[in-house]
């Protein structure tokens, strides 16, 4: 018999978008910075950069891997990056 492969909440990374003003993450890590500018948090699938204004975390479950950002949404980037190179990386997208 095969093995069953399960997926856990944690190895899974979903992205929904919802008319520009709020977006739902799972797959989420850590949180490195929030502001009503710029979200930048680090998923299973690489730093994921949120830019726009008015930018609010309205629900944040690291234990799941959830965050909820409400506002007005204008960018949203991924970067590849390792622990080491966050900080270059971050300061010079949220520019």
């Amino acid at each position: 018999m095969g093995e069953e492969k399960r997926t856990s909440i944690h190895d899974t990374h979903t992205l929904r978008l919802i008319q520009r003003n709020q977006v739902e993450i799972t797959g989420v890590t850590d949180v490195l910075r929030f502001d009503e500018e710029a979200v930048a948090v680090d998923t299973i699938c690489g730093l994921l950069f949120v830019k726009g204004s008015n930018l609010h975390v309205g629900n944040l479950n690291l234990q799941d891997g959830q965050i909820l950002i409400d506002g007005e949404i204008d960018e949203i980037a991924y970067t590849e990056g390792t622990q080491s190179r966050k900080s270059g990386l971050f300061s010079r997208l949220l520019r």
